[in-house]
């Protein structure tokens, strides 16, 4: 970096650390993700950039934004799918479509689309819990991918001459298709995600501060949830497969800690983000004494093992999470950036103020639909509530997915100049 960029690079750093250890730093620190956003802004469709393998648009369009909006903090927007089209169309996937992909049923400048339907029946419980390897191998995976159709059937005997069944069975024709198709998969996600570091590292050169410790972290209720039985069974099974719920669960939460506690050993990702979308935290979905039983406990937890791994747990509280409030201010202090979807600004500032960073809630379909000054009085509005005494990142709700450009430029200079601590 020239000296020049250096210091934009310490100014940006120095402001998010401020925030994040709730101190008041120059000006509130923007740290929005461009997104769809940016693709659109530099002429392409998201079809464009997931099926560019050379991952140039996404480069272009991320330097384009970053210069133009100056946000602080790299725009990774690594779940887009940028660059991954011909991969992920390998597969043969079941539960996720991207825009321009082949039969596709979404616009070629659409968002990826999940479709969610239970991996997990209710008749597999005890195969799930007596052969997980099987079960997943011969129904989990078929279920996501016609790249794993030919699993359906496969029988892996482990005997005295496992080396030769196990050989037959997978040097079947439809078998060794499988695969292949998965080497040239691995191959192929390899070379991306290769790319798509040394772009970011690009970026950073840039004097954009990268704040990803790499990873993510689930609560184990998500997991259980988003994996294995979808949303509408997963809140029933609370009441129906209770001690199923309990022991899925637990196993996979002191596995996660195991894997956080291993993730950091030598202190390179001190101060980086992991983190956790909290799907299923959502208020009205549990109630208070089944988010403390199944949710609660496992995220205090899970929160308390990444800071004394080094690592910042970045946690997005998905939906309305005004009820939440009175769990999170038992966080441990100034050690955890909260960033919500819905929330009572001024009720958080009241709650976390002196416990948590805290950032979002700026409705993005104010971007969307309204007018300019809209966004500058709305802009005002947060700021007011959220800012003083610092703690506070600005970022939207849902980040700036088919924001008018207008809007967006008012975002950033109204943040840039009325979010000014001195």
């Amino acid at each position: 970096m020239t000296p020049e960029i250096q210091k934009k690079y310490d100014e940006k750093f120095k402001r998010m650390k401020d925030a994040l250890e709730l101190r008041e730093p120059d000006r509130v620190p923007i740290a929005i993700d461009g997104g769809k956003f940016m693709i659109n802004y530099a002429g392409y469709k998201m079809k464009d950039a997931i099926y560019d393998p050379d991952m140039e648009i996404y480069r272009e369009s991320a330097i384009k934004f970053m210069k133009d909006f100056d946000p602080d903090v790299v725009p990774k927007s690594a779940a887009n799918f940028f660059g991954e089209g011909i991969g992920h169309e390998m597969s043969q996937p079941k539960n996720m479509i991207i825009a321009g992909m082949k039969e596709g049923r979404i616009d070629d400048d659409s968002l990826h689309q999940y479709i969610e339907y239970p991996m997990l029946l209710d008749d597999e419980f005890d195969e799930f819990f007596s052969d997980r390897t099987g079960w997943r191998l011969r129904k989990f995976l078929p279920r996501i991918a016609g790249v794993f159709d030919s699993f359906k059937d496969l029988e892996l005997n482990y005997d005295n001459r496992a080396s030769i069944n196990v050989a037959l069975e997978l040097s079947k024709p439809e078998v060794r298709r499988s695969l292949e198709i998965l080497f040239e998969i691995g191959d192929y996600y390899r070379n991306q995600r290769k790319r798509f570091g040394e772009i970011v590292q690009e970026l950073v050169g840039m004097g954009y501060p990268d704040f990803s410790g790499g990873g993510a972290a689930a609560i184990p209720f998500d997991n259980y949830s988003d994996n294995y039985r979808g949303t509408v069974l997963s809140l029933s099974d609370l009441y129906t497969y209770e001690e199923e719920v309990l022991k899925y669960t637990e196993e996979y939460h002191q596995k996660q800690l195991q894997r956080i506690k291993n993730s950091n050993k030598d202190g390179s990702k001190n101060g980086l983000f992991i983190t956790s979308n909290l799907h299923k935290g959502i208020e009205g979905f549990m109630g208070d004494e089944h988010y403390e039983k199944f949710y609660w406990r496992h995220m205090k937890e899970l929160m308390q093992a990444e800071i004394d791994a080094g690592l910042i747990p970045d946690m997005f509280c998905e939906g309305k999470y005004n009820s939440r409030l009175k769990y999170l201010k038992q966080a441990p202090k100034g050690k955890i950036l909260f960033r919500f979807e819905t929330i009572d600004m001024e009720l958080a500032k009241k709650e976390l103020k002196g416990v948590a960073c805290i950032g979002g809630g700026f409705p993005s379909t104010l971007l969307q639909f309204g007018t300019k000054e809209q966004v500058i009085e709305e802009c005002k509005r947060f700021l007011d509530k959220a800012m003083p005494g610092g703690g506070y990142i600005f970022r939207t709700s849902s980040g700036l997915d088919g924001a008018k450009i207008d809007n967006v430029i008012a975002l950033f200079e109204t943040v840039k100049e009325y979010g000014k601590y001195r």
